[in-house]
């Protein structure tokens, strides 16, 4: 019995996908990253900002978000983007209050987005945050 061509094309495309695929599982490709320790907080704001050297950081539990504070006082939060981090160094148009246990950052750019955080001592980050507004910030 004769198959015709179009299902044979397709079992051929199907089965190359398949290898593909486990190909890149075997490679362990792919995947997101997560925020969810202090190094990798640092090493994602050294990539958002080349010399942000966070001395404090605030992980999500999920991996998903974080703020860093480095020596110099600057504030940045950090978000997955796909499968990678994107950051914002807050400034004085950013906002910040806490609601039910969890931190909602307004950086001031309306292209990033509001950021929502469940972590350690929310009021404490908001506050930092809100007195980037204060004019005798430095």
């Amino acid at each position: 019995m004769a198959l015709p061509p179009l299902l044979l094309q397709t079992a051929g495309s199907l089965i190359a996908i398949l290898a593909l695929a486990g190909l890149a599982w075997w490679l362990r490709l792919g995947g997101a990253a997560l925020l969810d320790s202090d190094d990798a907080v640092r090493r994602a704001a050294g990539e958002v900002e080349d010399g942000f050297t966070p001395v404090a950081t605030a992980c999500d539990p999920d991996g998903t978000s974080a703020l860093a504070r480095d020596a110099a006082g600057r504030i940045m939060v950090i978000k997955r983007h796909g499968n990678r981090f994107a950051g914002r160094v807050l400034g004085p148009g950013a906002a910040a209050w806490v609601a039910s246990g969890q931190i909602e950052v307004v950086p001031g750019e309306a292209r990033f987005g509001t950021v929502f955080l469940s972590i350690p001592d929310p009021d404490a980050w908001a506050d930092a945050i809100n007195a980037l507004n204060d004019p005798r910030h430095a």
